[in-house]
């Protein structure tokens, strides 16, 4: 089977070695911990190892995998000033008393034009 190109954004690679580290959401870890955590876990397992690391993780223990994915991707939002991945993100602490922002699709959909075309297809069967 051939490999298909996937981007991955900088905050994606960041949530997921934050994921692999020990640092503990428990820690209430500061943003300069929060960096430390994830570049000793890129040194330590590389970019590979902590996306392993997570998916392995999310295979064993996916209700607690979940947990630990949404804090890791706000903690990398609070560290480095990006959004975890959602446009709509804004920090809870912007965000007027009882607006919460809309919740993220569970999981990624092609667009409609891609499902027609049929080597597109054949990628998305194979998923």
């Amino acid at each position: 089977m051939r490999s298909v190109p996937h981007d991955v954004s900088i905050s994606a690679v960041r949530a997921d070695a934050l994921f692999a580290s020990a640092l503990q959401c428990s820690d209430q870890p500061s943003a300069v911990q929060v960096r430390q955590a994830i570049a000793a876990a890129t040194r330590a397992l590389g970019d590979l190892g902590c996306a392993a690391r997570v998916a392995q993780e999310f295979g064993e223990h996916p209700e607690t995998a979940v947990a630990r994915m949404r804090w890791a991707r706000t903690a990398v939002a609070g560290a480095f000033g990006a959004s975890p991945s959602d446009s709509g993100y804004v920090p809870s602490h912007a965000r007027p008393s009882g607006v919460h922002p809309a919740p993220a699709c569970p999981a990624p959909r092609a667009p409609r034009d891609l499902a027609r075309r049929p080597q597109a297809r054949a990628m998305l069967q194979a998923c």
